[in-house]
């Protein structure tokens, strides 16, 4: 039964360790106004984690997402509502969605597939912006999408556990809410916060969480199952953030990546390719932009390390080179660079020395990774500030860079009081890593014991969106 009156707190105090996860929870019925489970069929809660880089979207109670895509869309904007654009297989990551107040037609295309075919004129747009949604009709899309064509559910069938930044606001909260009970008619939701999903999947009531993602990283302070808000702060270096440096670095040096859709290799004796350089108009700037990154993504995660010390151009200077080989054939090499863009993480201001990152405006301003960790756990209260040094968690994809782990330990052990006990920790798996926030939801809704802690589409019906801040604190 569900909608009962446990606070997340006591939930988190009973339950602090994670509990081997269940292949699949019961399924759900409506019945009146109580949410019910039943074991007749095999139905169980979605788990979506909406990021800025990826969306990860599967069932709860599995140990890792089913379908994880890019959560940025390709738009295309066209004259009439009867014009069709000229498109391939991917009719089915395709939505229709009109604006009234533009005579255009936005097309939308959504999905690994639908953006790696170039079309004319299609630009790539994210709708997450510093951590917050700006545009909902594009989430609207993504959610579709995942539930649809990905995971093929009928979302009235399935309550929703949706991961949503540490620092959302109320407004983000019930909008997502009204979205998912109006549009998608899911008989029940719950709004977790990431740090909580994170400090839940290592089994841990009370922690430091660093979420390095691909559009920033976010420190906060978790006790007791909740964030401390005057404990969480952001940073604008991501994953993202140095792909970019490592693009305008090798542009400096010469090398230009060519986005795949622009040549093509033919080979003119066994063994020997040529590339041939394709004409191709009509590409905008974000879809080329969208290419190179994603090469320029796989170099950085193929080559990187952060080093073991501070970096120094003179120190490295003489390191040894490694081989890339780009999708045109070409090899390069890449020297100081392995260290030096991972190292923009603990000292932001390298980032000046990078040619064409230069106008970075915030270099001067944000903290690196040890400086914001103390930062953080000095807003807390002093019975707590040992143990949130102790439990230390590195959280997204760019927290899995080697030798990140070693390093923030290292930095934080010389910074640190005296009497802490610095322990940083981070899943040996990578995966688990990069997925941690999911991970955490799919234990948390799968537990017999969050059943009550569900917000039905009867509480929505009868006591309005608001009462979702009550019900996720």
């Amino acid at each position: 039964m569900y909608g009962g009156g446990e606070s997340v707190h006591s939930f988190f105090s009973q339950n602090p360790s994670p509990i081997d996860l269940p292949r699949r929870s019961a399924p759900c019925e409506l019945i009146g106004s109580l949410f019910v489970f039943s074991l007749v069929d095999e139905v169980s809660a979605i788990v979506l984690d909406l990021g800025s880089y990826t969306c990860k979207a599967g069932y709860a109670g599995e140990d890792a997402p089913k379908a994880v895509f890019p959560s940025v869309v390709g738009s295309i904007y066209q004259a009439g509502a009867t014009d069709e654009v000229k498109h391939e297989k991917d009719s089915d990551s395709m939505y229709d969605s009109e604006n009234a107040d533009k005579i255009k037609t936005r097309k939308l295309y959504v999905g690994t597939q639908a953006l790696g075919y170039r079309r004319d004129h299609m630009e790539v747009i994210s709708p997450i912006k510093d951590g917050v949604v700006v545009d909902w009709d594009i989430v609207d899309n993504i959610w579709n999408h995942a539930f649809r064509e990905r995971l093929l559910i009928d979302p009235k069938e399935h309550p929703m556990l949706l991961a949503e930044p540490s620092f959302n606001t109320p407004q983000q909260r019930e909008k997502a809410a009204e979205l998912m009970f109006e549009s998608y008619k899911v008989p029940a939701l719950f709004l977790a916060k990431n740090a909580v999903l994170t400090s839940f999947a290592s089994g841990r009531a009370t922690s430091l969480v660093v979420d390095s993602g691909g559009g920033s990283t976010t420190i906060a302070a978790v006790h007791d199952g909740y964030v401390l808000q005057k404990a969480v702060s952001t940073s604008p270096i991501g994953g993202e953030f140095l792909t970019d440096c490592m693009m305008k670095s090798l542009e400096s040096k010469g090398v230009m990546i060519k986005p795949r859709y622009s040549f093509k290799r033919k080979e003119i004796r066994p063994g020997e390719f040529q590339t041939v350089d394709l004409d191709i108009p009509n590409t905008t700037e974000s879809y080329k932009l969208y290419s190179q990154r994603a090469i320029a993504s796989d170099i950085k995660e193929s080559v990187c390390r952060v080093p073991d010390t501070a970096f120094e151009e003179s120190g490295y200077a003489n390191v040894p080179m490694t081989p890339y080989e780009l999708p045109d054939g070409q090899t390069i090499e890449i020297g100081a660079d392995r260290f030096k863009i991972p190292d923009v993480l603990f000292n932001p201001s390298l980032v000046q020395t990078i040619p064409g990152m230069e106008s970075f405006a915030g270099s001067a301003s944000v903290s690196g990774l040890p400086q914001m960790v103390i930062e953080s756990i000095n807003r807390c209260d002093a019975d707590i500030k040992r143990e949130l040094f102790s439990s230390i968690l590195l959280a997204g994809g760019t927290a899995s860079m080697l030798q990140l782990k070693e390093r923030l330990e290292k930095e934080l052990m010389e910074e640190a009081p005296q009497a802490a006990r610095v322990k940083v920790l981070a899943s040996g798996n990578s995966i688990e890593r990069r997925f941690s926030v999911w991970i955490g939801g799919s234990i948390l809704a799968s537990l017999g014991s969050f059943q009550q802690l569900w917000f039905s589409k009867a509480e929505y019906e009868e006591h309005g969106v608001s009462n979702i801040q009550r019900k996720c604190p």
